[in-house]
This record gives C-alpha cells, structure tokens and sequence, in this order.
C-alpha cells in the first residue's frame, strides 16, 4: 500500500480525530479512505444519472412497464 501525508489545520485534525474516535474506525488512514471510497461512488453514481439523462428515450415506466416485468417473472419460474 501506498503512503501519502496530509497536512490539516488543527481544527480540521481535531474533527478526523473525533470521527475516528465515534465513528469506530481504528486509525484516520481509515477514515480518509472511508471518505475516498465514498466519493468515488457519488462519482460513479453521478456519471451514471448523468449518461442516462443523455441517453434516448425509452419506453415509459408505467402500470404496463412494471406489469409485463411480473410476467416475464413469473414465466420464468415456471
């Protein structure tokens, strides 16, 4: 695994720390990773919402959309 070192102001020291403490993480190396992974999923979800709102339309999700997935369910179990 790979080092880097951060600096922080001391407030912002003080809250890694308190967080490390309440939030039951053993060191803030896994805070801040916590952090990270957590960022790099908002991003991930974001392009995702982002592609399909670029995307063509499809057919409406309606009352006829949600009924023909329980049928396709439902045969398939047969």
């Amino acid at each position: 695994m790979s080092t880097m070192n951060i600096s922080l102001p001391e407030t912002l020291k003080v809250f890694v720390d308190e967080q490390v403490n309440q939030r039951g993480f053993g060191t803030s190396s896994e805070y801040v990773r916590e952090l990270i992974r957590k960022d790099q999923d908002r991003q991930r979800l974001r392009n995702l919402l982002l592609a399909g709102a670029e995307s063509a339309p499809t057919q409406p999700a309606d009352e006829g959309y949600f009924e023909s997935l329980r049928k396709r369910v439902t045969d398939n179990r047969r």
